[in-house]
C-alpha cells in the first residue's frame, strides 16, 4: 500500500495503518484495549504527533485512538469523502431585503481541511445557500471578504477597512450588514465599530461560531440565520453580536458592541451582556426586543464614518506589588493612552504613584476600569482613589476594559488635546457608560446551591 492513500500519517501511526491494510477514508472497526469503536478513518493534520489514529463515529463527532492501545482493525469499506461544501445558486428575490455579508475570517459556514486540520470557510453566496439552505427564505445575500485572517490578528486597521466599507454599503442601499468574525476578539471589533459608525440607518451585525459546521453541534448555521433575520428585518439600527442565547437552539441574543463579552472559552452561549440586558432575542421568525430604547432603522442613507485610530494605547492590569517601572516604560515607549484594570472600586499600590504622576506631566492619558467585570469604579470613596485622581487618573463609571482600550484609541486618534481626549471618554456612546446597571445585569449562579439547582434543571435537562 503507497503512503499517497495515507494522508498526514507518519511514523508509528503509519505503521500501525499498514499492519492492518487500512487506508484513510477507509471505514474500519478498530478493537482496542478500551472497547471497540466503528467509523471512518480521516487524515491527520501534518503537524499532528504519529501516536493516533482519527476516527469519525457514526455521531459525527472525531475521536482520537491511542496506537497503544489497538489490538486489531479491520477495514470494513472504502469510500473517499467529499468535505467541499456544495454550491448552489442562491435564489435571489426582489421581495426580500438585502444583506452584505463581509467575511474577516472565522468559522462561519466552514468545512475543515483535515490535511491541515485548518478551517476553511465557505463564503460564497452559492456556498452559503449550498451550507445554509435557510437563508434563501429570509434575504438575499452579496458577500465580500476583507480578510482572512484568525481574530487575534484583528486590530486597528482591519477596524478601519470595515467601518469605510460599511460606509459604502449604506451609501449602495444595502437593508442591513453581517460581518463574519472570529469569536475571541469579536466583542473587540464591535466596540471599534460601535464608535467608528455613528448613527446607522441599518443594522450591523456581528457573527461568529464556537464550532466548526462539519461538528454536529455547531452554532454556525443558527448563528449565521440569526443574524442575517436581524440585520435583513430587524429594527435596531446598532452595532450588535448575534450569538447564541441559551447552550440549546433556541433563540440568539442581539448584545450591544459596548457592552458584551466573550464569558466561557467553549460554550456556544459563551458571549454575554455585561452590566445591563441584551438589546433582543432573534429566532429565524422574529425578534423580541428587550431594551425598549434604541435607534431604530431609518431609510435615509446618511451616516457617519470616524475611521481613527492611534495605536499607542494599552491596557495595563494591575496585580499586588506591581512596580513603577511598568508605567516608566510605557511612557518611555511612547504610549499615549493607559487603560488600568485595576482593583476593587479602581485601585492600584502606591508605589506607582511616582510613575502615574510623570506619565501625567508627559501629557499620557490614563483612565480607570475594573477587573471586577460589573459595577462602577469609584475613586472618590477611599483615599487611594483619590490621590490616583489628583494625579491625572479618570474612572470611567462602567465602561469595560477592552472598550476604554477601543474608545481610548479612536479618540486618540482625534485628537491630543487632554481636556477633549477626558470629554469624549466621559461621554456616553452607546451605552458604553451607563446611569446605572439594572437589578438583573448582574446574574452569576453558583452550582450546588439548592435554589440555583432548582432553577437550572428546568432549562437543563
Amino acid at each position: 500500500m503507497s503512503d499517497d492513500i495515507f494522508q498526514g500519517y507518519k511514523g508509528d501511526a503509519l505503521a500501525t495503518l499498514k499492519k492492518f491494510s487500512v487506508r484513510v477514508w477507509g471505514q474500519a472497526e478498530i478493537h482496542t484495549t478500551r472497547g471497540t469503536f466503528d467509523g471512518t478513518v480521516l487524515p491527520r493534520s501534518e503537524n499532528d504527533d504519529d501516536q493516533h489514529i482519527v476516527l469519525k463515529i457514526q455521531t459525527g463527532y472525531n475521536i482520537g485512538i491511542d496506537i497503544v492501545t489497538i489490538k486489531i482493525m479491520v477495514e470494513t469499506g472504502y469510500q473517499k469523502a467529499n468535505y467541499k461544501i456544495p454550491e448552489k445558486a442562491f435564489p435571489y428575490s426582489d421581495d426580500k431585503p438585502n444583506v452584505k455579508l463581509f467575511g474577516t475570517g472565522g468559522t462561519i459556514a466552514s468545512r475543515l481541511d483535515y490535511r491541515t486540520g485548518a478551517v476553511i470557510p465557505a463564503f460564497s453566496p452559492g456556498e452559503l445557500y449550498g451550507a445554509v439552505p435557510e437563508l434563501a427564505d429570509i434575504c438575499n445575500i452579496d458577500t465580500e471578504k476583507l480578510f482572512a485572517v484568525f481574530s487575534e490578528n484583528m486590530g486597528p486597521d482591519q477596524y478601519k477597512i470595515l467601518a469605510e466599507s460599511i460606509g459604502k454599503e449604506i451609501a449602495n442601499g444595502t437593508d442591513g450588514i453581517v460581518i463574519g468574525h472570529g469569536t475571541d476578539t469579536l466583542h473587540h471589533t464591535a466596540a471599534a465599530l460601535s464608535y467608528m459608525v455613528q448613527d446607522s440607518p441599518i443594522p450591523i451585525i456581528l457573527v461568529g461560531s464556537q464550532r466548526s459546521s462539519d461538528r454536529p453541534s455547531s452554532d454556525a448555521a443558527l448563528n449565521l440565520i440569526h443574524a442575517s433575520y436581524a440585520a435583513g428585518h430587524g429594527d435596531i439600527a446598532e452595532t450588535l453580536v448575534c450569538m447564541f442565547g441559551p447552550t440549546s437552539d433556541e433563540y440568539g441574543f442581539l448584545h450591544r458592541g459596548t457592552r458584551v463579552r466573550k464569558m466561557h472559552s467553549s460554550y456556544r452561549s459563551t458571549f454575554r451582556t455585561i452590566g445591563d440586558t441584551p438589546a433582543a432575542t432573534v429566532t429565524r421568525k422574529g425578534l423580541k426586543i428587550i431594551k425598549t430604547e434604541y435607534k431604530h432603522r431609518r431609510k435615509d442613507k446618511t451616516v457617519k464614518i470616524v475611521p481613527t485610530f492611534n495605536e499607542k494605547v494599552t491596557m495595563l492590569y494591575y496585580y499586588p506589588h506591581m512596580q513603577a517601572d511598568i508605567v516608566d516604560s510605557l511612557v518611555d515607549a511612547g504610549y499615549k493612552g493607559i487603560v488600568i484594570v485595576g482593583t476593587g472600586l479602581g485601585h492600584v499600590n502606591r508605589e506607582l504613584y511616582p510613575a502615574l504622576e510623570r506619565a501625567r506631566d508627559k501629557g499620557v492619558s490614563v483612565f480607570m476600569t475594573l477587573q471586577t467585570i460589573w459595577g462602577y469604579a469609584h475613586m472618590f470613596v477611599y483615599d487611594t482613589g483619590r490621590d490616583m485622581m489628583a494625579l491625572g487618573v479618570t474612572p470611567l463609571g462602567n465602561m469595560l476594559p477592552e472598550v476604554a482600550w477601543v474608545k481610548l484609541g479612536w479618540t486618540l486618534g482625534q485628537t491630543d488635546d487632554p481636556k477633549k481626549i477626558k470629554e469624549i471618554m466621559l461621554t456616553p456612546i452607546n451605552d458604553d457608560i451607563t446611569e446605572r446597571e439594572p437589578y438583573n445585569g448582574y446574574l452569576v449562579y453558583q452550582g450546588g446551591v439548592p435554589e440555583v439547582e432548582g432553577f437550572v434543571r428546568k432549562f437543563r435537562k
